[in-house]
């Protein structure tokens, strides 16, 4: 079956892939256009598992409520400069639509979902948009709350992004609960705590630090022969400090005058009217966590050169 230049364009268009691959699809599958896709589609797959190998600490952290629920995803990608792409970002938004729909319990289960608005699950997706973009792309992580007031919060185009999951009563002001939430929001991205407050710290990562200040207090000339209670003193001045650092509502509020989180949200409860409380919170980096490679690009070119 001949196939005409037009087919090749028409082709492109809907598939999202360059030109000369198009043109070879219809050569392989003799201008059958449905093939033709499905042919691409296969290809796609072979691009992931060669690409997925690469390192993929970039991409974007996003967040959004979607009817009504709050989602955050992380979907990685090789390159910066991939997260400006808006197919790319088409497709994190596909995902956290698929999250909002689907309510999966993990990745595996997300990636086998449908996702929103086509017939090809979200892995299937996941695989074309590796095609087309030509870099290894992950969906790396999600959260998503389904009940109470959720805010969002996307920091610099998508490096960090912030969900902030509310309980809040009907007679609460919903404009000053929405302010709050932005507010609390951009504290999470800034400040970055690991823990709401004191009790969800595990008892384990306290007596760790506990040892760890013990240790630096015992290598302090000026300490060496403190009494035992005084140095437990100590201790417990530090631990608090820990709290003040790494648990939301114990952090100094940074839009605030001194005053911690906790206390600007019982101000901010009482002039609205209703009872405001936290419930959970999270804060996706992108590519936090993930060992990034370190790219020599002289050495690189010089590579190219000799090949």
């Amino acid at each position: 079956m001949a196939f005409t230049a037009n087919d090749v364009k028409t082709l492109r268009e809907t598939t999202g892939v360059g030109m000369m691959d198009c043109k070879r699809a219809l050569t392989e599958t003799e201008g059958d256009f449905d093939k033709a896709i499905e042919w691409l589609r296969e290809k796609g797959l072979a691009a992931a598992q060669k690409k997925a190998g690469r390192i993929a600490a970039e991409g974007m952290a996003y967040a959004s409520v979607i009817h009504g629920v709050g989602v955050a995803v992380e979907v990685n990608a090789e390159t910066d400069f991939v997260a400006k792409n808006d197919l790319f970002v088409d497709f994190v938004r596909g995902v956290a639509l698929a999250v909002a729909e689907h309510d999966p319990v993990d990745v595996p289960a997300l990636l086998s979902r449908k996702f929103p608005g086509a017939a090809l699950t979200v892995e299937q997706m996941q695989q074309e948009k590796v095609l087309v973009i030509g870099e290894n792309i992950a969906v790396r992580r999600f959260q998503r709350y389904g009940e109470g007031v959720n805010i969002p919060y996307v920091h610099m185009g998508g490096r960090i992004g912030v969900m902030v999951n509310l309980a809040v009563s009907p007679t609460a002001d919903r404009a000053m609960v929405e302010e709050l939430g932005k507010d609390l929001a951009m504290q999470i991205a800034a400040m970055n705590p690991a823990y709401l407050d004191q009790a969800d710290v595990p008892a384990e990562v306290i007596e760790k630090e506990k040892e760890i200040l013990l240790a630096q207090i015992d290598e302090d000339p000026k300490n060496a022969n403190k009494p035992a209670a005084i140095k437990q003193k100590m201790i417990e001045g530090r631990v608090m400090k820990y709290y003040e650092e790494n648990c939301l509502l114990r952090q100094a509020y940074v839009k605030g005058d001194k005053e911690s989180v906790a206390r600007h949200i019982a101000e901010v409860e009482k002039a609205a009217g209703g009872s405001i409380a936290v419930k959970a919170f999270t804060r996706f980096e992108k590519g936090e966590g993930i060992e990034k490679k370190q790219e020599n690009f002289a050495d690189e070119i010089a590579g190219m050169i000799k090949n």
